[in-house]
């Protein structure tokens, strides 16, 4: 088979739908991290600022495994923002408020994709869901699921994910201690879970969810535009 006879088997569509949905991943990933970052900054740690995670580069930020679990399964993660708690005025309280800016970032993400896609289609710049512009309304398609699922996985309370910290911060300091031991030891049973689809279910559930509410917010918004715009 020659070079050109490659070209003509492979299928072009399913190959740039896979592109978008990695420059989608890495987009949800990169705001993930960065906001964990940005809050930390804020509460007193530069820890991250001076590792150059304060950054909207996402090779900065990507871990391949998760990376490619986001691509394939829309659940995933990324290289842990380093965090100093020690630097913070009341370490678990901080530690807590940066966990959750992560999945509040994705949240706000997943809402901003959700109103670009609308308002695309609401004044006519998606055409007939045709070539570059069909593309972009893909892109944010799969930003706001991407999004949303990012969020609610990481708000399982399994470490090391972003939910075992805000739990583990309302816990007394010598059980808090105890259970950030085995922190590292929460990456693998999480491996398993997924590899065993036993949180597909909820997480799906989860995901839907979260599009739901979203979107009962944004329709509104989107009937308020259309009688001003058209």
């Amino acid at each position: 088979m020659n070079f050109t006879q490659w070209l003509q088997q492979l299928r072009f569509d399913s190959i740039l739908d896979t592109v978008i949905v990695v420059l989608a991943a890495l987009v949800c990933i990169t705001f993930h991290e960065t906001a964990h970052g940005l809050v930390a900054y804020w509460l007193g740690d530069d820890t991250a600022k001076r590792m150059g995670r304060l950054s909207l580069n996402p090779l900065r930020h990507v871990d391949l495994v998760g990376l490619v679990l986001m691509a394939l399964v829309r659940f995933g993660w990324a290289k842990p923002v380093p965090i100093d708690m020690r630097r913070f005025r009341n370490p678990k309280a901080g530690m807590a408020l940066t966990a959750l800016a992560g999945p509040v970032a994705n949240v706000l993400l997943a809402f901003l994709a959700m109103f670009l896609r609308a308002l695309m289609i609401l004044l006519g710049l998606s055409g007939t869901l045709g070539g570059f512009k069909a593309y972009v309304v893909m892109f944010f398609e799969y930003t706001a699921i991407l999004s949303a699922g990012l969020a609610v996985f990481n708000l399982f309370p399994i470490p090391p994910l972003d939910g075992s910290k805000v739990l583990f911060a309302l816990l007394p300091d010598s059980a808090y201690g105890k259970l950030m031991r085995y922190e590292r030891y929460g990456m693998l049973l999480l491996v398993v879970l997924l590899l065993l689809n036993i949180l597909d279910l909820p997480l799906l559930f989860l995901r839907n969810g979260l599009i739901d509410v979203l979107n009962a917010v944004l329709v509104p918004i989107i009937r308020l535009l259309t009688k001003l715009l058209l």
